[in-house]
């Protein structure tokens, strides 16, 4: 994943661009858990890797999750507590595929 991926989405130092996917993202997901945006969660995760201006050592690549990184943790974690998969839309596949 590129810096350039994040802040295009719309994940920036200077918070979510209005009419963005971040903005997109972050409303759904709001919608979806009756008002607020859950910290760990997709949106709190890019817009952190945004405001931080690097992702290159967060294991999210263009080759797949790396072995061993902060991305491959959460990977696990979240496989762990949907029981023993990851979930399309989560935190792993929605960073992974940005």
């Amino acid at each position: 994943m590129s810096d350039k991926n994040v802040h295009n989405a719309g994940f920036t130092s200077s918070g979510i661009a209005g009419g963005s996917l971040a903005s997109s993202m972050m409303s759904r997901e709001a919608r979806a858990s009756g008002g607020g945006v859950h910290s760990g969660g997709p949106t709190a995760t890019l817009q952190e890797m945004g405001v931080k201006g690097s992702t290159h050592s967060s294991g999210f690549t263009s080759s797949g999750i790396s072995g061993g990184s902060k991305a491959s943790q959460m990977m696990s974690q979240e496989a762990r507590s949907h029981g023993g998969g990851t979930p399309r839309g989560g935190t792993t596949s929605t960073v992974q595929s940005i």
